[in-house]
């Protein structure tokens, strides 16, 4: 079956003929794709995780390496009582486990186990996987997304 594409929005009349709402225009445009063609309920579904992306972000900065719960914090840019809540979600799930810190006895360092690991190559596998609406899109439109997204990077 093939879905119909509705036709780009016309700049000039979404802008209101003020070039200045043409980045809030685009900007809101790429957000709604992004909303409309999310993951989080397949993640939720297949990992168990919950209504919260914070589980696959901390599942993610452990497949590069154990961390204390202020490392963990810190590079999830939360407080440390959140970032406890999370690993005790993910550690009740078999995702992570707490062991003591080699030098510090206050510490524990948490770390993915076998089954966080597979947890965390799962969510990736989702996340990489482009939506349908991407993959109807021809090569040349596509070159030319890439191309304007890459200017942005």
């Amino acid at each position: 079956m093939t879905v119909t594409q509705p036709s780009p929005p016309d700049p000039a009349g979404a802008a209101a003929g003020s070039s200045a709402d043409l980045p809030a225009t685009a900007w809101r445009l790429m957000r709604r794709f992004v909303d409309a063609h999310g993951s989080s309920e397949e993640l939720r579904e297949r990992l168990g995780l919950g209504a919260g992306s914070g589980r696959i972000k901390v599942l993610f900065l452990l497949t590069e390496q154990p961390m204390t719960l202020a490392q963990l914090a810190e590079a999830h840019g939360v407080d440390r009582p959140y970032a406890t809540i999370i690993v005790d979600k993910l550690e009740r799930l078999g995702f992570v486990v707490r062991q003591p810190h080699p030098s510090d006895r206050r510490s524990k360092v948490v770390s993915l186990t076998p089954a966080g690991r597979d947890a965390a190559a799962l969510a990736n596998s989702i996340l990489s996987e482009p939506p349908p609406a991407l993959r109807e899109l021809d090569a040349g439109q596509l070159t030319e997304l890439i191309g304007l997204l890459s200017l942005l990077n």
